[in-house]
C-alpha cells in the first residue's frame, strides 16, 4: 500500500473484526496510503482521507465544501435517485437557505448555556427510564429502555414534536440513512412523508405557536430581517430529529457498551465521578464505528498536509473516526485514557459545519453516564462484547442491542 495506491480501491466503507473494533486497514491506510482511492456503495470513486490534519483541513478549508455535493460530477453514496443524505432534498433546502445564515438563526438554540439548563430535565427522564427498565427485571436491552428514548424525549421537547409520533420518524430516518438496508422507492417515500411531516407541523406552530424551537424559528428573522423559508424550516426540523435521537442514541449505546466491554473502565468511573465529562469525550474519539464520515467536494487542487494534491473535482470521505486514532494527534492513540487532556477529536467535526448540535449530544451523554453509575453501579454487560451486533447498511452504525444486568 503506497501513497499513490494505484491498485484496485478498496471498498468503502471498511468492514472491521468485531462490533468494538476498528477496520484493520486503519494503521496502514494511516502510515502509508493516507490518501487512497476507494469504491462507494454507488459504484462511483472517491478518496478517503484517514490522517488528523489531513482530515482537519479538509472539513474546515473552504475549498472543500459540503454543498459541492450536489454538483453532478460529485460521487454518490448511493445509486438512488434520491441521493443519501448529503444530497438528499433536506440537504439541498438547508444549502439553498445559506448554511451561515442558517446556522446563525438555529445556533442560538445550542448554546452551552441552555444545554446546562436542560440537565435536570435530562436527569429526570434518564432516572425514570432506568425505573421502568428495573421494574421490567434483567437482563434487559438498554437500547429500547434507555439509549433510544431519552434522545427522543429531549429533542421532541425542543422541538415542540408530539413524542407520539416516534415511531413514524425513527422508521423515516432509518430509512434516510440507509445505504442498502432500503429499497429506493422506500428512501424516496419515506424523505417525502418525513417532509410533509414537517411541513404540517410548521403550520400547527403557525397557527398555534408554543415555548418551542420551531415556533421560535418562525417568529425570527436574520440581520437583513427575513424569515427562515418553510421549505428550510421543514428540512431543520427533519435535520435536528435525525442527528438529534438517532446519532444520540448510538453514541450512549456505544459509550456504555464501550465502559462495560473492560470493566476496570466503568470501576475507574465510579471511584472518581470526575472524569465522567473527560470519559464521555474519550470515548467519542476512541469509538471505531462513529458513522459514515463527512463527504466533501473538491473545488480546486488543494494539497493536504501528508503531501497529496487532492484535484479539483475529487469527493473526499473524511474519516474522523480513523483520524481520532493517529499517533501523530494523540499519544497513545490506540488506547483507551478515560482522563485525557487536551483531547481534540474530530467526532464532531470542525470549523463552519462541525455538529451544531454537539452541546446537546455531549450534556445528554454526561447526564445519562452518572445516573447510570449513581443508579446502577454492579451494571455489566449480559454476554459477551464480542457478540453484540452493529446495524449494518446504514451512515450510521449503531449497536442493535445492548443486553445488560445488574
Amino acid at each position: 500500500m503506497t501513497a499513490n495506491r494505484q491498485d484496485e480501491p478498496l471498498h468503502y466503507p471498511l468492514p472491521s473484526s468485531g462490533p468494538l473494533t476498528p477496520p484493520a486497514e486503519w494503521p496502514e491506510l494511516r502510515q502509508k496510503c493516507p490518501v487512497a482511492p476507494v469504491t462507494l456503495p454507488s459504484g462511483d470513486r472517491a478518496t478517503l482521507l484517514t490522517r488528523y490534519a489531513d482530515v482537519r483541513l479538509a472539513l474546515s478549508d473552504p475549498r472543500l465544501s459540503r454543498e459541492g455535493l450536489a454538483r453532478p460530477d460529485a460521487a454518490r453514496i448511493t445509486a438512488s435517485e434520491s441521493g443519501s443524505v448529503f444530497d438528499s432534498p433536506m440537504a439541498r433546502a438547508l444549502n439553498a437557505e445559506g448554511h451561515e445564515r442558517w446556522r446563525r438563526m438555529v445556533g442560538r438554540w445550542f448554546t452551552a448555556k441552555r444545554m446546562r439548563a436542560l440537565i435536570p430535565k435530562i436527569e429526570a427522564t434518564a432516572d425514570r427510564l432506568v425505573d421502568d427498565m428495573v421494574a421490567h427485571g434483567q437482563p434487559a436491552d438498554l437500547v429500547p429502555w434507555l439509549a433510544f428514548p431519552l434522545p427522543v424525549f429531549v429533542i421532541c421537547d425542543m422541538l415542540g414534536v408530539p413524542e407520539r409520533d416516534r415511531d413514524d420518524f425513527k422508521r423515516w430516518s432509518d430509512a434516510f440513512l440507509s445505504i442498502s438496508t432500503y429499497p429506493a422507492d422506500e428512501v424516496r417515500s419515506a424523505q417525502t412523508r418525513f417532509a410533509e411531516y414537517m411541513s404540517g407541523l410548521i403550520e400547527e406552530k403557525r397557527r398555534d405557536p408554543r415555548d418551542d424551537l420551531i415556533s421560535e424559528l418562525l417568529a425570527a428573522t436574520d440581520a437583513e430581517g427575513r424569515p427562515m423559508s418553510d421549505l428550510a424550516l421543514a428540512a431543520t426540523g427533519q435535520a435536528l430529529l435525525l442527528a438529534g435521537h438517532e446519532t444520540t442514541a448510538g453514541f450512549i449505546s456505544s459509550l456504555t457498551a464501550t465502559l462495560l466491554a473492560d470493566r476496570t473502565q466503568w470501576e475507574r468511573l465510579l471511584n472518581d465521578p470526575s472524569l465522567i465529562r473527560s470519559a464521555v469525550e474519550e470515548v467519542l474519539r476512541h469509538e471505531p464505528h462513529g458513522g459514515f464520515g463527512m463527504l466533501r467536494y473538491v473545488h480546486e487542487d488543494t494539497e493536504v498536509p501528508s503531501g497529496a494534491v487532492l484535484p479539483g473535482g475529487t469527493t473526499v470521505v473524511c474519516s474522523m473516526a480513523a483520524a481520532n486514532r493517529d499517533a501523530d494527534a494523540f499519544e497513545h492513540a490506540e488506547d483507551l485514557d478515560l482522563g485525557r487532556s487536551p483531547n481534540a477529536h474530530l467526532t464532531f467535526g470542525v470549523g463552519p459545519h462541525s455538529c451544531l448540535g454537539q452541546p446537546l449530544a455531549r450534556t445528554e451523554m454526561q447526564t445519562v453516564l452518572g445516573v447510570l453509575l449513581r443508579r446502577l453501579p454492579t451494571l455489566e454487560l449480559a454476554v459477551d462484547p464480542a457478540g453484540l451486533r452493529r446495524l449494518e447498511g446504514q451512515l450510521t452504525t449503531p449497536l442493535v442491542e445492548l443486553p445488560v444486568r445488574w
